[in-house]
């Protein structure tokens, strides 16, 4: 980990519990929190056969034909399944006009078993559709069912440390995130058979939209995290450990006291090589209400931001993005 990294590590070996090692992770995740939104996590507890099989079922997957591939996009109304190769570009969500990022994705959701009885017309039917699984390679589906399993009990582990790290009581966030929404996407960003346009990214600049997100990633460079100052920074790289970063969700729950960091993935300079990601976008229960928390404000600092439901967010922003 570069030494000058303004992101830290934080080892979660000891703060399962109450105790010293707790109370060390959890004040150096709030310094993060209100710093730059980013921090590199070990000691996490996910086994690394469940990562490196989801790793090797998406590059499985993603090493098949286009024709192959384009079977498993999502159903009309729908977000689950393929979305090939500039699909999207992120920037937009900003309202920064740019090419399409270079990047085919694969999103599965936890509601296989879930059938919604009505469709009540506010989008969360994208959501709570059931997931579309490929045919092969035949390792994805159990590969992927087994990591997002791990990653729904980390994401459980690091809310309840971030609400104690917010004077909250450590399950306050547990009443809202009992039905989340969190789609598992798996990130392909392809060998480049011809330069990339002017002002074309694998990811284009932007924030995430939930509470956090997990990634995991090869070790291969290209994320870059804005620092307070503006300046762009490489992200580290820890073998074995996850990036979490803070979404747009989390820092109006803090009224901005924590801060949703921009960031974006670069073209390399030798197009020769592919990148693998796959990133646990925790997105609260479509319902919760998202509103300033009660220690987030004060007489002097009374609420920055109109309250809105996870939900409500989520459709705006898949609307605003998707090309």
């Amino acid at each position: 980990m570069p030494p000058t990294s303004r992101i830290p590590l934080v080892d979660l070996t000891g703060a399962h519990g109450p105790g010293e090692d707790r109370d060390a992770a959890v004040e150096t995740m709030r310094l993060a929190c209100e710093d730059i939104g980013f921090l590199v996590i070990t000691g996490h507890g996910v086994p690394e056969a469940v990562v490196s099989n989801a790793e090797d079922a998406a590059r499985g997957f993603f090493a098949l034909p286009d024709d192959e591939k384009v079977r498993s996009v999502p159903a009309p109304g729908t977000w689950w399944g393929f979305t090939p190769a500039q699909g999207s570009a992120l920037a937009m969500a900003h309202d920064v006009v740019t090419p399409p990022d270079l990047c085919e994705t694969y999103s599965v959701s936890r509601f296989d078993h879930v059938v919604a009885a009505t469709d009540p017309g506010d989008g969360r039917r994208a959501f709570i559709a059931p997931n579309v699984w490929p045919a092969e390679p035949a390792e994805f589906r159990p590969a992927f069912e087994a990591y997002y399993a791990a990653m729904e009990g980390l994401a459980g582990q690091l809310l309840g440390l971030m609400a104690l790290a917010l004077d909250l009581d450590e399950h306050w966030f547990d009443d809202k995130i009992g039905d989340h929404i969190t789609g598992l996407t798996a990130l392909h960003y392809p060998v480049l058979d011809k330069p990339a346009l002017a002002g074309q990214l694998r990811r284009g600049e932007h924030t995430d939209w939930g509470s956090i997100t997990i990634l995991h990633h090869d070790g291969q460079p290209g994320l870059q995290v804005m620092a307070p100052d503006g300046a762009w920074e490489d992200a580290p790289t820890v073998a074995g450990a996850f990036v979490v970063n803070l979404g747009d969700l989390m820092a109006a729950w803090t009224n901005d006291r924590w801060t949703s960091t921009r960031h974006r993935v670069l073209v390399p300079d030798d197009p020769t090589g592919d990148r693998v990601c796959i990133a646990f976008f925790h997105q609260p229960d479509f319902d919760a209400r998202i509103e300033c928390i009660p220690t987030c404000t004060s007489a002097d600092d009374p609420p920055r931001h109109q309250p809105t439901t996870s939900g409500e967010w989520i459709v705006s922003m898949l609307d605003k993005t998707t090309c």
